[in-house]
């Protein structure tokens, strides 16, 4: 039996896999078990934050792991306390807790805000958490219903309660349903999943506004945009706000799977003893990858991330089948007169890996790609689009 075939018998069908066995990779080109070479413009969903096998990621992961590789979080660990440090310092944050997803990390925002609301205000039923329509929170029950898409919340139910959605970039609709049982909001900068779709500037701002003088937490997920991939640290770093509590993963770890929830002022002493955990949070292992990609973000990394996005969106712009380009940074979404998957199948057959997000395609390449690998997939990207 070969690999796809094994993988139907065998792998529960939650997925729609492209007919793509991927077996080694380099920087941001990866090998299938043909050897055939693809440019990979998706990095994992925005995982590889500098592509595959790393050569420094890849020393300290194997050092780490010929050091320490697990101990439970009753004992303290020299990576993560390191890795919690720079992570507050290059956010403006106060405190980390460490978990394995950006569900997970969802989750705990979720318990921190409640929990800062019933310490503080002792009144059970401030409990209400909004979130956006076409927002994407992740796969457990609690982030499944936070997620601002009915599309999620036809199969699983009961769901649990405590949610209510309001239009994005609607600042009017979200006052509305800011009664006094609301204790959050939760917002993604960039929609991702929901198309690629930026938040309006003034529309964060009078959500942040009204929130500071109405003692709503502000939680903002960072799970895709995070971690350089909008030529920022932090997507809300564009934003000119500091929220109350933030969520990433995905590119944090290079690869390896950790999520973090990052406590600001208000929360950061929410979260006592019992109340939260998780037995593969800071991984040294884990921990010691994540500080090898974080040490290297600097403004000069950044800058190099947005020169790339700029070449992007020139190239594409210049399609006549081109409809619109959202997106900051590497974080890309293409809105072609064409059918999205149809144009993943025909750059995956040239040699190049792209998403969809919705009716568009998606590009979240290694935040390190060369202008050599960029050109070439941008060459065949255009060509399809175009063709």
């Amino acid at each position: 039996m070969t690999t796809i075939e094994k993988d139907q018998q065998y792998i529960a069908s939650t997925y729609a896999r492209f007919p793509v066995t991927l077996v080694s990779g380099h920087g941001a080109t990866a090998v299938d078990e043909n050897g055939k070479e693809y440019i990979d413009m998706g990095s994992g969903i925005g995982v590889n934050s500098f592509g595959y096998c790393d050569e420094e990621w890849a020393e300290a992961v194997a050092k780490q792991a010929h050091t320490l590789q697990h101990t439970s979080n009753l004992f303290y660990t020299q990576p993560g306390v390191e890795l919690a440090e720079l992570l507050c310092m290059k956010s403006g944050l106060k405190k980390c807790f460490f978990g394995n997803s950006g569900a997970e990390a969802n989750e705990c925002c979720i318990k921190a805000a409640r929990k800062y609301s019933l310490d503080k205000y002792q009144n059970p039923e401030r409990n209400v958490i909004v979130t956006l329509t076409q927002s994407f929170h992740g796969r457990t029950l609690a982030t499944l219903t936070a997620t601002g898409q009915d599309v999620f919340h036809e199969t699983f139910g009961p769901f649990p309660e405590g949610f209510l959605y309001a239009p994005a970039n609607d600042f009017d609709a979200f006052r509305e349903i800011c009664n006094e049982n609301v204790c959050a909001v939760m917002m993604e900068m960039i929609q991702g999943e929901g198309g690629v779709i930026p938040l309006d500037k003034i529309f964060i701002k009078k959500v942040y506004d009204f929130c500071q003088e109405h003692d709503i937490l502000v939680i903002i997920d960072e799970v895709q945009t995070g971690n350089g991939r909008t030529g920022k640290m932090y997507a809300y770093q564009h934003f000119g706000i500091l929220p109350d509590l933030v969520s990433t993963a995905k590119g944090i770890a290079g690869g390896l799977p950790m999520g973090v929830c990052l406590f600001g002022e208000k929360t950061q002493d929410t979260m006592t003893p019992g109340s939260h955990g998780s037995t593969f949070g800071m991984n040294p292992v884990v921990a010691a990858g994540a500080l090898s990609i974080v040490r290297r973000f600097d403004d000069a990394f950044f800058a190099e991330v947005q020169k790339k996005s700029d070449t992007i969106k020139d190239r594409l712009t210049a399609c006549k089948n081109v409809k619109s380009v959202t997106g900051m940074g590497l974080m890309l979404g293409i809105e072609t007169t064409k059918n999205a998957k149809e144009v993943v199948l025909a750059c995956i057959e040239k040699g190049v890996l792209p998403l969809t997000a919705k009716n568009k395609i998606r590009l979240l390449p290694p935040l390190n790609i060369t202008d050599a690998e960029l050109t070439k997939a941008m060459d065949i990207i255009t060509e399809v689009i175009d063709a």
